[in-house]
């Protein structure tokens, strides 16, 4: 935890706040902090900055806030996921946050199992969970915004010519002609498949609307790996 994270329930006044749970455990544990320590805290979707610890005890810990830096820059990026097995799609959430992607869209693809969308990691609570870990090991406050749609082909016929006006449209497929660009610095939309990539016709589907097939290579990447490979690749992601 490089950052602890504040929601508005956390404030007790404008700059006070109380912490428990995980990031108490965390002062305790592994930062192993004193009253009149100095942590570094953002308030959520606003300014990160420091704490001081007022008070310290095994179920809370009083703070006084100063927040006076903006998070980072989000990244230009739109980014449509194939919704990914649950074993790893808390990884990919928290790497996702931590990359600074902001817009993120989570749909159904032929290889997509339909048990895939019944996972607990999808609610709101799970959701707000991991991403709140991508961004405290970031140092960063905005939490992404996420979509999730169930149905491949109404999402791009209906909605995706209208997320790629204006913006530089890849699908990331192994086998097409042309690699991956780099140093991009515009708006893009990135469309990375599930393990074993879209299909010939989902790939059809993407190209029609607009999109640009590209690749990494020979080699064949989890969705885990692929994700930050493509950003980082994209975006120069870690500037």
């Amino acid at each position: 935890m490089n950052l602890a994270l504040l929601f508005e329930e956390d404030f007790a006044a404008a700059d006070r706040a109380v912490l428990t749970g995980r990031r108490l455990t965390h002062l305790h544990e592994v930062l192993k902090v004193a009253e009149g320590d100095l942590i570094p805290v953002g308030r959520v979707d606003g300014n990160i900055g420091s704490g001081r610890v007022l008070s310290l005890t095994d179920s809370q810990a009083d703070i006084l806030v100063e927040l006076t830096e903006a998070p980072p820059p989000p990244l230009p990026l739109t980014l449509i996921l194939a919704m990914p097995r649950p074993k790893m799609f808390r990884r990919v959430l928290q790497t996702c946050a931590t990359l600074g992607v902001k817009d993120l869209w989570l749909i159904h693809s032929y290889k997509v199992e339909k048990s895939f969308w019944q996972t607990p990691w999808l609610s709101a609570e799970h959701l707000r969970e991991n991403m709140t870990l991508g961004l405290e090991q970031a140092r960063d406050t905005v939490l992404p915004q996420v979509n999730i749609r169930k149905l491949f082909k109404p999402f791009v016929e209906d909605e995706l010519p209208g997320l790629l006006q204006g913006k530089r449209a890849l699908v990331a497929h192994p086998g097409t002609t042309t690699p991956c660009p780099t140093h991009l610095d515009q708006p893009t939309v990135l469309c990375v498949g599930p393990e074993g990539g879209f299909t010939p016709y989902e790939v059809g589907k993407l190209e029609s609307a607009g999109c640009e097939g590209v690749h990494l290579g020979p080699r064949i990447l989890r969705v885990e790996t692929a994700v930050p490979v493509l950003v980082s690749r994209l975006f120069d992601a870690c500037r």
